[in-house]
């Protein structure tokens, strides 16, 4: 069960709109009976607004009925029908100043070890324009004589989950052996 959102508003709410008891509503709160008792009295609690749980999802009506109903029942969190955030898998990712002008080591690798890979592709794996993966292939990049071909994984600019994914799409086979350079 996840923690509940705003356990004190949501006191709040309970207090004002049932008739659970103040053990039951500290429970699904996870707060403290007295606390609850402080905020029913108005001691504690003053200005909070009530958090309606029915509206956001985490009660439903017929829970809150059955437990008032029933003193010795005990209110259970509903399901969330929110969706699960997830990582961000679209966009670029950070990479930091100091691996940055490893991109075009990165670039040359790819280029001289699976040719058959797309710009785009490159492009996605490393986070580098096509201009410059085009002036690598051409051997016209205005700092070409510095650029040595390092794998990618290596250099921490990509994951190789990732790079085996592009070259296997790309139709080609995929080395196990990362100490390329």
């Amino acid at each position: 069960m996840s923690s509940l959102l705003m356990p004190k508003a949501t006191a709040v709410w309970l207090i004002d709109n049932t008739t659970l008891s103040f053990e039951q509503i500290s429970e699904f709160c996870n707060l403290h009976v007295l606390e609850i008792q402080a905020i029913a009295d108005g001691d504690v609690g003053q200005g909070i607004l009530g958090f309606d749980p029915i509206q956001n999802g985490q009660l439903t009506k017929q829970e809150i009925e059955k437990c008032s109903k029933d003193p010795n029942a005990r209110l259970k969190q509903s399901d969330n029908v929110l969706p699960i955030s997830s990582d961000r898998t679209k966009g670029p990712k950070y990479i930091p100043l100091s691996r940055r002008g490893d991109k075009p080591n990165a670039v040359a690798w790819m280029v001289k070890n699976h040719p058959e890979l797309k710009d785009s592709q490159i492009s996605k794996l490393v986070g580098t324009t096509k201009s410059t993966i085009e002036k690598i292939r051409t051997r016209t990049h205005w700092n070409i004589l510095n650029i040595t071909a390092k794998h990618p994984v290596l250099l921490n600019l990509c994951s190789k989950d990732d790079l085996e994914k592009e070259i296997i799409k790309s139709g080609g086979t995929i080395e196990e052996n990362l100490d390329q350079n």
